[in-house]
């Protein structure tokens, strides 16, 4: 490295990394490879921590709690969905170097764009509600102190985060992955505490079932759990600009590595999610069925399997929620400017966000419900980022020489018409209309 290069900072460093390695040089070792893979890991790491955020912990306790493994079937078949759909996010930028909502801006009548940033603002409300209050949850148990107090320790860490942004994007990547390798870890030493059935565990993920109605709220409540309307628009938005491609040669060799990237990434949070259920299975399920609140799951985690589990617990839930909380402002920022070109400072916009959830917690709204109710309305604005991805993704005139191959879009378009009629079938038995 020359003096020059030393002079710049981590990202600017990155970058010029990442030109040399689409140049080819500096490949041949196996230690290069890994180096060069290792350069263009970053944007689904970040887009990941959205698979493993508190709405997560909420709905996969009580999925584990009350149905056992019966559930992990739909952990699994969410995963699928959102490596498809991140993928084609991540494809979206590199090509374009436009984010999804600028593409929707330029390529969709007005009136539809307008209520396209209605709903993802809604969607972004609801992703924030869930991720602050986790982090909040998490803190106001580890330390002892009121909600109200976690809360306000909460704002002050995630800003704090927010604030390495200016320093380009690598120092924010390594910082959520540090974070999101810290809930991982936190996860394989739950496994190794809890008695799991793995049999019973691997027929629940590849065999399909539904034990009821009750069942069905689970399910969609996983799903908006673990396909975020927000990390959609968010993965273009993290690949339109990273990596310099100014040929089709250097955007299939981004792709290909985003492709790894995104395999790896959500596979890790889609074994991080089957092992919360997994977990809250083997304690909860045989005699502690009805436990339905992260309170009451960390409470009771100690006579059952240790201080040592509640701890850790809390440690990975801390994790999640400060790191989630991060990424969901990024992504309200990124979907207000994209849609409509209107930009707030992050601080403000990180205030704005954190106050419906204040507000939650003064009314005395208990934080787990909060956050299940959170995860069943993003189920509900998830259809809006993806149909408009499958759109945009499949059009020759936008997409060039990497539009969508018809198996592509037509595996994008069959998850599509999958989630909108559970969507329906969810919003028939909410109001009673169906058992």
């Amino acid at each position: 490295m020359t003096t020059a290069q030393m002079q710049l900072g981590m990202s600017e460093r990155t970058t010029l990394a990442i030109g040399e390695a689409l140049a080819g040089r500096g490949a041949g070792s196996a230690f290069a490879r890994l180096r060069s893979a290792l350069l263009f890991a970053g944007p689904a790491v970040v887009a990941s921590i959205a698979y493993v955020d508190p709405g997560n912990f909420a709905t996969n306790l009580q999925a584990g709690a009350q149905y056992g493994y019966s559930l992990l079937w739909v952990v699994l078949a969410a995963n699928l969905v959102a490596m498809l759909f991140q993928a084609l996010s991540a494809k979206l930028g590199i090509v374009t170097n436009r984010n999804l909502a600028e593409i929707s801006r330029a390529y969709f009548p007005a009136p539809v764009v307008y209520a396209m940033w209605g709903v993802s603002e809604i969607a972004a409300m609801a992703t924030d509600l869930a991720e602050f209050l986790g982090g909040a949850l998490g803190l106001s148990l580890l330390l002892h102190v009121p909600l109200l107090v976690g809360m306000a320790m909460t704002g002050i860490v995630t800003y704090a985060i927010l604030a390495a942004e200016r320093r380009g994007f690598r120092p924010l990547e390594l910082i959520i992955g540090a974070l999101i390798g810290t809930v991982a870890l936190s996860y394989v030493i739950e496994l190794m505490l809890v008695d799991v059935n793995w049999g019973e565990a691997a027929r629940g993920a590849f065999v399909p079932q539904l034990q009821g109605p009750g069942a069905l709220s689970i399910a969609a409540g996983i799903l908006g759990a673990t396909v975020m309307p927000h990390a959609i628009y968010l993965h273009s938005g993290l690949t339109q600009h990273r990596a310099p491609a100014s040929h089709d040669v250097a955007r299939r060799k981004l792709l290909r590595f985003s492709n790894r990237e995104v395999i790896v990434a959500l596979s890790v949070a889609g074994l991080v999610n089957m092992a919360m259920v997994i977990m809250a299975s083997g304690a909860f399920h045989a005699g502690h069925a009805d436990i339905a609140e992260i309170e009451t799951a960390y409470r009771s985690l100690t006579p059952l399997l240790g201080a040592g589990a509640a701890a850790v617990f809390l440690v990975s839930l801390l994790a999640s929620g400060i790191s989630s909380s991060v990424v969901g402002t990024m992504a309200g920022q990124m979907v207000m400017q994209g849609f409509v070109g209107f930009h707030i400072p992050v601080g403000l916009r990180r205030l704005l966000t954190m106050a419906p959830a204040f507000i939650i917690a003064a009314l005395g709204v208990r934080a787990t419900d909060a956050l299940l109710y959170s995860q069943v309305a993003l189920s509900f604005a998830l259809p809006v980022p993806m149909i408009a991805l499958v759109i945009v993704t499949s059009r020759r005139d936008i997409m060039g020489k990497f539009v969508n191959s018809r198996a592509t879009t037509a595996a994008a378009i069959a998850a599509t018409v999958v989630i909108l009629a559970l969507n329906a079938v969810l919003l028939l038995h909410t109001f009673g209309w169906i058992g």
